[in-house]
């Protein structure tokens, strides 16, 4: 462990509520970190559905379109990337070492956890054999935005929140 953890445990002690607080925060800026950045490098550029569509049309059990598919794609899409920044907050207040690389680490093993293994097994996305490599290399790059992003805003946070 290094010593800037070290003494982030001393300075102001552990407390989920507040590391949920600083994490859940940065998940949400990171969110928009993550989707300015797929702008710039797109995972999908042939039309493919994204998974939050595709969970929302199976939730629903049918097609969904105009502003209800829209409210339903960015509910799913924000609301995962509150909720797991706030899980990785929780998760930094008691094991500072999650923290390490500045949070590329989380982010890359986000990105391994939901587009290699979990998203393919549970029929919202492609196969980790079946994907372009343009879509893992955006997915890794976007998803170490998310984790870099996430860490920076979370450690800032909690600082304030002694």
């Amino acid at each position: 462990m290094s010593g800037t953890h070290e003494l982030k445990e001393t300075t102001y002690g552990r407390s989920l509520a507040k590391g949920m607080l600083a994490g859940l925060i940065g998940g949400v800026v990171a969110t928009a970190a993550k989707t300015l950045a797929e702008r710039i490098y797109p995972p999908r550029t042939h039309g493919e559905p994204e998974p939050p569509e595709v969970l929302a049309e199976k939730v629903v059990g049918h097609e969904l379109a105009g502003a209800q598919k829209e409210v339903a794609v960015e509910s799913i899409h924000w609301g995962f990337g509150a909720l797991t920044g706030a899980a990785y907050g929780a998760l930094a207040e008691y094991y500072p070492a999650a923290t390490a690389k500045d949070g590329a680490g989380f982010g890359l093993a986000l990105s391994s956890l939901t587009h290699g293994t979990v998203l393919p097994a549970m029929g919202l996305g492609a196969e980790p054999e079946e994907q372009t490599a343009r879509e893992r290399t955006s997915e890794m790059a976007t998803h170490l935005v998310y984790g870099v992003v996430t860490e920076t805003v979370r450690r800032v946070v909690r600082k304030m929140l002694g």
